[in-house]
């Protein structure tokens, strides 16, 4: 099992920035990737951004410019730092944790960010 435990989410203003923390514990795999998805009210969770354990990112179109994935793989945690943030990112955004060889998903207890315009 993997736990993870998120922090960082909160109120901000619009053009505000906000930065998100996710540590990972437990049954960890050493080829993993982590990444951060959003899901806005009546909407469906979707991908905002993954980063492998070798580092190699991905960004949906929404967050590419302005937000930035990174890692601590001593700390096993990700991070994500989101600038520019527009009212539109307002959302759950939830940490998860993907066990390369196994295919298994976990996932974060979720964490709000409100953006107000």
């Amino acid at each position: 099992q993997v736990q993870l435990v998120e922090s960082g989410g909160g109120l901000v203003q619009a053009g505000g920035s906000l930065r998100l923390s996710c540590a990972a514990s437990g049954s960890l795999s050493g080829f993993n990737s982590m990444g951060w998805h959003s899901q806005a009210p009546g909407k469906q969770r979707e991908l905002i951004a993954v980063i492998s354990s070798a580092g190699i990112t991905s960004y949906a179109d929404s967050a590419k410019g302005r937000f930035t994935i990174s890692r601590d793989n001593a700390k096993n945690t990700v991070y994500l730092q989101m600038n520019s943030l527009l009212p539109e990112d307002t959302a759950v955004y939830y940490c998860n944790y993907r066990a390369m060889l196994t295919g298994r998903d976990y996932w974060g207890q979720g964490t709000q960010v409100t953006v107000s315009s």
